[in-house]
């Protein structure tokens, strides 16, 4: 019974404490604690009442002193406490529920007083492992029980010996101290363990130790855990996050890699054994692509006729001749489903042996193509085309450079640029939009001064090659539509508002126009594309770097051997919404990493000004890309300062981080 000058336990924060009653009120216990502090204390936290009682008329100091004393000494006598062999006494009773008096006598052998039950009690609280205290009953815990969290205990004590060697391990990795196994047996585990976390967050297994050995090293800072990556060399500084948060492949399977081993280019007898196959080695192929370009896909020629008509040549490189539908190369194309490129290298579709090498159109050498044969006339309208498998051989080898300083002199150049820009108006007349934007081409050869300059997409012989292969994509659409053949065709509705007109567009008219385009579908049966103003179109001339291409050139190639269809309507729409998946995961891991770069480019320029094209301005934001990097930001209104699309505007870089993802802009 509780009363005034009881003296009781209680616990806080974990601790026991002895406090002297003075008063009792409904189920309320007033007393002053041994830190001499007066408390009000519900009844049910009480463990332990005094049968002495106390005299209250002392002063607080004398009191606290009182109970601080009765404290350590009970304190001392829990310490001396064995409770393993009372355990092995009563563990096997029936009824397993004690009072605490019955077992500190079992234990002390005999009559106990305050001191003894209190420092009793203390002991249970203070090792679980045998007893636990339950609505004031002392519980022996089974030999199961016990055994269980025994095991538990160990792994715990093994877990907080990893943690502390974690958190040295950490420690001195980010002091430029070396640590090998020997000093810290779990470093690679603990590691990897740190990749996770700071590539998942909570969603990583070990997150939360790895949270607490940072904190217990002291690592605290946002991105502690990014940068003991890079100083472990684990992780270069600019480490492409996007790509390894992705389930996108990188690295080939053994079968693949298995299979290209035994892949040998071939030669042109071997090509031309396949009777549909026709040789055109003799014709003036060239190619035209980037300076940086390894893989070249697509070739063309182009040679006059005597009543005036031109035949044009498209050839894309027969990528179907190495890569058969059940090889395990095809499946792992579709896995990918297009090469993803980044400024720093890339992630290809196919191996390099295939990509750079046995697919690719190099200069002077033998190579298997769909190649589709095209008379127009001299109006570039079309008169006759076939799309047949050959053998070619290119014979020049341009960049767009050269081929643009070349374009005014060159007979064959001069020629081609003059068809591409009939069949480009011709295009147009029929709806097409051209809404071309400069390449962003991001410089990081040098880490600390990150470059950023726009090139034209839109020169002479960039839009050559391009209408070539719009021509050519829409002949393959058209040839599988007039044979009711499945496939996968690209399609566009009509924009939801049309604002640019003709070849000739502004930038900023053209990124206000592409903000009203309509969603681009991929089918399995043909629709008309009103983007490029064409009733039909698939893609074919990028097999190298596009799964798409690769099943349409194998779906025309087997129609084009007399097999018949080779893929189903139903295949065909399966192969469409894997696309579409895998694409959307590609050009997920292709944006954050621009953003990375261009955040990286832009770092440096924090709290400056720049200069940004306004896009859109609407009542709650307005839309912008800065100019020097056609960056997309937004920021809202400001009614001091209203705009309108196509304005420059000057703007505030308030914040850059590029590992945090961050970029505030103000006006």
């Amino acid at each position: 019974m509780i009363v005034p000058g009881s003296l009781i336990e209680f616990i806080d924060g974990g601790r026991f404490f002895c406090g002297l009653v003075s008063g009792v009120a409904e189920k309320k216990i007033h007393l002053i604690s041994q830190n001499g502090r007066e408390i009000n204390l519900p009844e049910t936290r009480i463990l332990c009442v005094s049968d002495q009682l106390y005299p209250r008329e002392t002063s607080r100091e004398a009191t606290a002193a009182l109970l601080r004393e009765r404290s350590d000494g009970r304190l001392t006598l829990a310490g001396n406490i064995d409770l393993e062999p009372l355990w092995e006494i009563v563990c096997e009773a029936a009824d397993n529920e004690f009072s605490a008096e019955f077992l500190a006598e079992l234990h002390f052998g005999g009559a106990v007083d305050d001191d003894h039950r209190a420092a009793f009690l203390r002991a249970v609280f203070s090792d679980p492992l045998f007893f636990k205290y339950k609505n004031g009953k002392i519980v022996a815990h089974s030999p199961e029980q016990v055994d269980h969290l025994r095991l538990q205990r160990q792994r715990e004590q093994e877990k907080a010996l990893l943690l502390d060697r974690a958190a040295r391990g950490f420690l001195a990795i980010m002091r430029g101290n070396a640590s090998d196994e020997s000093d810290w047996p779990n470093r690679t585990q603990c590691l990897q363990w740190l990749v996770q976390s700071v590539l998942f967050g909570s969603e990583a297994p070990e997150d939360e130790f790895i949270r607490q050995a940072l904190k217990k090293a002291g690592l605290t800072a946002p991105q502690a855990g990014h940068e003991l990556l890079v100083k472990a060399n684990i992780w270069d500084q600019d480490e492409n996050l996007a790509l390894l948060r992705s389930d996108q492949p990188v690295e080939f399977p053994d079968p693949c890699l298995q299979i290209t081993e035994t892949l040998r280019e071939a030669t042109a007898e071997e090509l031309l054994a396949d009777p549909k196959r026709k040789d055109l080695r003799a014709l003036p192929v060239l190619t035209i692509d980037g300076t940086a370009t390894r893989d070249f896909d697509d070739a063309i020629h182009i040679a006059r006729q005597e009543n005036g008509q031109v035949e044009i040549g498209i050839h894309i490189t027969d990528v179907s001749h190495y890569v058969p539908v059940k090889s395990p190369l095809f499946a792992e194309a579709k896995e990918r489903s297009t090469s993803i490129y980044f400024p720093e290298g890339h992630v290809p579709m196919l191996p390099k042996q295939l990509s750079l090498d046995l697919c690719s159109l190099i200069l002077g050498r033998v190579r298997p193509t769909l190649s589709f044969l095209v008379t127009l006339n001299p109006d570039s309208s079309l008169v006759h085309s076939t799309i047949v498998p050959a053998v070619i051989e290119v014979k020049r080898q341009l960049s767009y450079r050269e081929a643009d300083s070349l374009i005014d002199r060159d007979p064959e150049l001069a020629a081609l640029n003059v068809i591409r820009q009939q069949l480009r108006q011709q295009r147009v007349d029929h709806g097409a939009l051209l809404l071309s934007l400069p390449d962003v081409n991001i410089d990081i050869r040098d880490r600390d001064h990150i470059h950023v300059y726009l090139s034209p997409v839109d020169t002479p012989a960039r839009n050559l090659i391009s209408e070539f292969m719009i021509l050519a994509n829409g002949l393959a659409a058209s040839y599988l539509a007039a044979r009711e053949a499945p496939g996968l065709f690209r399609s566009q509705p009509p924009p939801r508002k049309r604002i640019i007109a003709g070849v000739q567009n502004a930038l900023a008219d053209i990124a206000h126009q592409r903000r009203y385009l309509a969603r681009g579908e991929l089918t399995a049966h043909p629709k008309p594309h009103s983007g490029l103003g064409l009733n039909s179109y698939t893609t074919i001339t990028s097999p190298i770097r596009r799964f798409l291409d690769l099943a349409m050139q194998h779906q025309l190639s087997h129609m084009l051997h007399g097999r018949g269809i080779l893929f189903s309507s139903e295949e065909c729409k399966a192969f469409a919404g894997i696309i579409q998946q895998k694409l959307a995961r590609a050009n997920a891991i292709r944006q954050q990493r621009h953003r990375y770069w261009i955040l990286r480019y832009l770092a440096p320029k924090e709290g400056q000004r720049v200069n940004g094209l306004v896009v859109g301005a609407g009542p709650k934001r307005v839309n912008l890309l800065l100019c020097d990097c056609l960056f997309d930001v937004d920021l809202p209104p400001n009614p001091a300062f209203p705009v309108d699309p196509g304005d420059i505007v000057r703007i505030k870089l308030a914040r850059v981080r590029p590992l945090d993802n961050v970029l505030r802009i103000e006006w």
